[in-house]
């Protein structure tokens, strides 16, 4: 009876939009379910970094390298605050990391997909950010404070990420024959992951329901994910580029946006880890981490140097 009341005291909290806290009683199914869905982003953002990388040192231009080497910073930084967000949850960041690089932990499957032309820069910032920014959005609202507080700055830079990929197909769109054909490829080729991104339809997701009883999710993966086409294609037609959907139209009845069926194969086959780039994202995330152990190390040595003086002080 007790542990029901403290369900019931719970639910009444998060029904009344009061932030659950690092110290606050909560669910372990509550608990658990924020660390994976709290470090499944922190990975996204960390392993996310890597296809843009491949840009930095082709960049068209001095002023394009130095926006996509800001953005790229502003990605590790979303991974730091979201794994300090993790933390409070009393798992270790090194307990991530190893889930991580056995496998047991996942991130967005969107970044296992190979970025092939500099149009690629432009689809995922405007494609692909523009996705996330609808999703973080709405988790700015989420239940769990350390999460909604990140994820507030966190949009805010998502925010100019999309401009800048915007600003990149608006380019190549309005250019020479051969940029628009180059970023049209890059739609044809980034479309269908983005709006994977948002995961299964509902009625296929394992957490969606308990997730929204719970305020962790404030809308569900379909509604979320019909927002985000609406407003893309809008968009797209802006550009004058095309989507690789045949079946994509405006539905009078509704205003919306109807699409072709999701190839949800795909999507699992890549979750699964048998995507384009699933295992070289992991070789190379596990290769950074073991060559910078040194600085780690050499930072947690000055820090307790520190300690140590101002004890003695």
């Amino acid at each position: 009876m007790e542990n029901q009341d403290l369900l019931n005291q719970f639910q009444q909290k998060i029904d009344a939009d009061i932030k659950i806290e690092p110290k606050d009683w909560m669910p372990d199914k509550y608990r658990q379910t924020l660390i994976r869905q709290i470090s499944q982003h922190a990975h996204s953002e960390i392993i996310g970094m890597q296809p843009e990388g491949n840009w930095l040192t082709r960049a068209p231009s001095l002023r394009s390298k130095k926006i996509l080497m800001a953005k790229i910073q502003d990605e590790a930084g979303h991974g730091l605050y979201l794994y300090c967000a993790a933390e409070t949850l009393g798992v270790k960041r090194e307990q991530f990391l190893q889930w991580l690089h056995e496998g047991k932990a996942k991130y967005s499957s969107v970044f296992n997909y190979p970025t092939l032309s500099w149009a690629d820069m432009g689809a995922i910032g405007w494609l692909v950010d523009g996705a996330a920014i609808v999703n973080q959005v709405s988790l700015q609202g989420t239940s769990y404070g350390p999460y909604s507080r990140a994820m507030v700055k966190i949009c805010m830079e998502e925010s100019f990420h999309q401009r800048q990929g915007f600003e990149i197909m608006a380019q190549l769109a309005a250019g020479t024959a051969e940029q628009k054909e180059m970023a049209q490829d890059a739609i044809n080729r980034w479309w269908w992951p983005s709006i994977m991104m948002f995961g299964p339809h509902d009625s296929e997701s394992a957490h969606s329901n308990q997730s929204l009883k719970w305020r962790i999710k404030r809308e569900s993966n379909d509604a979320l994910r019909q927002r985000f086409i609406d407003k893309t294609i809008e968009q797209g037609h802006h550009l004058g580029l095309t989507f690789p959907d045949p079946k994509l139209h405006l539905n009078k009845e509704t205003q919306h946006y109807d699409y072709s069926p999701i190839n949800w194969d795909e999507f699992w086959n890549v979750v699964k880890g048998n995507g384009p780039g699933n295992k070289r994202r992991i070789r190379h995330h596990i290769k950074a981490h073991d060559d910078g152990k040194w600085v780690r190390e050499a930072a947690k040595a000055y820090a307790e140097k520190i300690n140590v003086k101002k004890k003695s002080a």
